[in-house]
């Protein structure tokens, strides 16, 4: 899917406006209220630097914005579709409903059915819509200092256990057991591509990945276990630069990090995120390219899997690999973001040069 470039001030002046010339095409997530609207909602209008637009609903989810209760940015598909608006209706009325493939066959319909229904409404499932929500609000709950239970509360889950086990998938330990003295410490960074969870020590950033990554659990695993089990929920220093810089680089003002980097993997995957970060902001490389770069030619297959394991999103730009063919081929973080990252760079483009 390619994404042309978004025009912020203007979408920012159509809210204001109430104009619907946007109608479905673009969303506003709201940074202080954390909610997602369309551009003709009747709330109040945020300020400006409290913005942020999407061209789906599904990013508004992934980025960890709810839906508006006033405008119901929902309310069309739901419309539409009498099978998306009876599950809306059933997750909005049990938000501390655990739901499955089960519930769904309950309510008399097919899961693989309302799996593509919700994938081409919103861009997400109706089970990962549900989860989504509950893993940002126990992260928040939790990151806020508030008590397990009442993080439990948050996230919407019927049992300390429930909650408990789904926080282990993602950070590989039960928030219960967290005491603010660890050696390695994560915490959630929003963008304007989704959220992300970053870890680092008090020197340097360990690991930079967008939440809903599928690997990201195996990753946080692996880094605690290296850390002797010492991986815990805070910021250290390295966290609260990489927040800054990132809202710098989204804004247009930084084009490169430098952030101190702990890179975890082999002498050659090491050498290959080194050569990464050598491509300009605004250029973009093949595999091939990135092999010559590294005096391995024929090593291109080894680079791609170098590539496809790095942990340091963004600051190590994977993204900027391409096929070479010009085609975009994988992306950990989905091909949306990398597209978008590559539509955002193209301004840098001739600061580099």
């Amino acid at each position: 899917m390619m994404f042309d470039a978004i025009n912020e001030d203007a979408l920012y002046d159509a809210l204001v406006a109430r104009d619907g010339q946007y109608e479905g095409r673009y969303f506003v997530g709201v940074t202080s209220t954390g909610i997602f609207c369309r551009l003709t909602c009747p709330a109040r209008k945020p300020l400006r630097e409290n913005c942020q637009f999407f061209p789906t609903i599904g990013q508004c989810i992934e980025a960890g914005f709810r839906p508006c209760k006033r405008c119901s940015p929902l309310g069309p598909a739901a419309e539409a579709d009498p099978m998306i608006a009876n599950l809306l209706t059933a997750l909005h009325a049990a938000p501390d409903h655990r739901w499955s493939e089960g519930d769904v066959i309950t309510r008399g319909f097919d899961p693989s059915t309302v799996r593509r229904a919700f994938k081409r409404q919103f861009g997400v499932t109706f089970l990962e819509m549900a989860r989504l929500n509950r893993l940002r609000d126990g992260f928040l709950a939790l990151k806020d200092g508030q008590s397990v239970i009442q993080a439990q509360l948050e996230a919407g889950f019927d049992s300390g256990s429930g909650f408990r086990t789904a926080f282990a998938k993602l950070l590989g330990v039960a928030p219960g057991s967290f005491t603010g003295k660890e050696h390695l410490r994560a915490d959630l960074v929003e963008t304007p591509v989704g959220p992300m969870v970053a870890v680092a020590d008090m020197t340097s950033l360990h690991l930079l990945e967008f939440m809903d990554r599928k690997g990201l659990p195996a990753e946080l695993k692996k880094l605690r276990d290296g850390a002797k089990g010492q991986l815990g929920l805070g910021r250290f220093t390295p966290i609260d630069q990489v927040t800054e810089q990132l809202e710098g680089f989204f804004d247009g003002r930084r084009p490169r990090f430098d952030v101190p980097l702990t890179m975890h993997g082999t002498p050659f995957t090491r050498r290959v995120w080194s050569a990464l970060r050598e491509i300009p902001a605004g250029q973009t490389r093949s595999y091939g390219d990135i092999a010559k770069a590294i005096g391995q030619p024929t090593a291109t297959r080894a680079v791609a899997r170098a590539n496809g394991a790095n942990q340091i999103a963004i600051l190590i730009p994977c993204h900027r690999v391409i096929g070479a063919d010009g085609s975009l081929t994988g992306y950990a973080g989905g091909l949306w973001r990398k597209q978008k990252l590559i539509e955002l760079e193209r301004h840098y483009a001739g600061a580099s040069a």
